[in-house]
């Protein structure tokens, strides 16, 4: 059963509409980007920690550092508006004491350094206390500089800017597990960068054709194995996969899988193709199986069968009769993400009206919670929601035609380690934790 650890809000602003959340590797950090260009990186604290494991939870997660990530530009050649809201984050794997990460908005990707520091340096020959440089006449005696403690400060500074190398807008980037290079995908072009050189790219993937009229499908989501270098997975608003290994050929364009489920005629309508458009895909921790997320539905797929998916869990099913609405309100191009929890073994992604659904794969059940602020007092238990489609009716269900379809949870992510969820709804950032889990282990 999870029960709410920490409740964050932020007050409402368009600009305040998160936009991506990311755990970082130890799960200590948690990162968010938001359409006004900013990131907000909450830390665990660690005070309480003793006494929260008694209970069976972990320790809350407060504001570490705030600060902004992108400005709105404009590119003057092609007369276009550049929005400053952030797509992705990742963070890389920790070296040292500081912590770095990625952001990007559509077109510029940028490293950042998040370091502390908790003291300083005194006793400069050259300099005065204020920081001014002495006139050197004045100075008689040298002495040596020590340092001082002083309060704990947050420094973040960016270290590279990766700019121009995506004509398009860019909806993917993923770090290799080699710790030194990064892809970065938009509509029609896959690209990989060196963390160290900011000034060229190497493109490995390019789907545009010669005449743009041709064009049939795009790429919606990119991400690199968890364990291979060599490998990487893209994801196309056809509904298909690509694995790609780098070593068979320098431009990817010719995949070594594909994966696609062939559709089914009686389900075929004016909508089938945008409905199974992939919104996002993950590799599994063990690498060993993908993770997908169309309009309706999440699919796992085994790396050693393309012929279809091995499991495949309906999110909203009730919805296939509102799709004409749907697509009249743009509701039917949300993109909604899919993530793991630790093990694998469970799978979680986003409804509408605040809902969001977890799949346990072992037993094929799902089950429907709730993100909303009214109800979500701190340790409070999350209840089970239900929607209404016919047949009876038990208290506390909702109907299809009463559905908020403005309250998406499309942003998401799980702790790499323990059973802790961060969902974004709107403006709200929601973390709870399974509690019972935490007990039991």
């Amino acid at each position: 059963m999870y029960k709410i650890n920490t409740n964050l809000f932020l007050s409402f602003f368009v600009a305040d509409v998160i936009s991506t959340v990311e755990f970082n590797q130890t799960g200590d950090l948690l990162a968010t980007g938001d359409k006004g260009g900013r990131v907000v990186i909450f830390q665990r604290e660690t005070e309480s920690k003793g006494e929260s494991e008694e209970l069976g939870e972990s320790g809350e997660y407060n504001v570490y550092s705030t600060f902004q990530s992108h400005e709105p530009d404009f590119d003057y050649l092609k007369s276009l508006e550049i929005e400053e809201k952030i797509n992705k984050i990742r963070w890389l794997p920790q070296q040292n004491a500081a912590h770095f990460l990625l952001s990007t908005n559509d077109k510029t990707i940028k490293l950042w350094k998040v370091s502390e520091r908790d003291k300083r340096p005194e006793g400069y020959n050259l300099k005065d206390e204020e920081g001014r440089i002495k006139d050197i006449s004045t100075v008689t005696s040298l002495r040596v500089p020590v340092l001082k403690p002083t309060d704990l400060m947050v420094e973040v500074r960016p270290r590279r800017i990766f700019a121009n190398g995506h004509t398009y807008h860019v909806n993917s980037i993923s770090v290799n597990s080699d710790g030194e290079t990064y892809l970065s995908a938009d509509d029609l072009r896959i690209n990989m960068w060196h963390l160290d050189i900011t000034d060229r790219s190497f493109n490995i993937v390019d789907i545009k054709p010669a005449n743009m009229e041709d064009l049939t499908e795009v790429i919606t989501a990119a991400e690199f194995h968890p364990h291979h270098c060599q490998l990487f997975v893209y994801s196309s608003s056809k509904g298909t996969l690509r694995l790609c290994d780098m070593r068979e050929s320098a431009l990817c364009d010719k995949h070594s899988k594909i994966f696609e489920e062939p559709e089914d005629p009686g389900n075929r309508s004016f909508f089938s193709e945008i409905i199974s458009s992939v919104s996002d895909v993950k590799f599994s921790h063990s690498g060993r199986y993908l993770l997908t997320r169309d309009y309706l539905t999440v699919k796992v797929w085994d790396l050693n069968m393309e012929k279809g998916p091995v499991e495949t869990y309906q999110v909203h099913e009730y919805l296939r009769s509102k799709l004409c609405s749907l697509y009249e309100n743009d509701c039917i191009f949300d993109k909604f993400e899919c993530v793991w929890n630790s093990t694998d073994s469970v799978i979680m992604t986003g409804a509408y009206n605040s809902f969001f659904r977890m799949f346990d794969r072992e037993t094929g059940r799902g089950v429907t919670l709730e993100a909303w602020r009214e109800n979500s007092k701190p340790r409070a238990v999350l209840r089970t929601r239900r929607v209404y489609t016919g047949g009876r009716r038990r208290r506390g269900d909702v109907g299809v035609d009463s559905l908020d379809f403005t309250k998406k949870i499309l942003h998401m992510a799980w702790h790499p380690a323990e059973n802790i969820i961060a969902i974004a709804a709107t403006n709200n950032l929601y973390i709870f934790q399974d509690r019972v889990n935490a007990e039991n282990q």
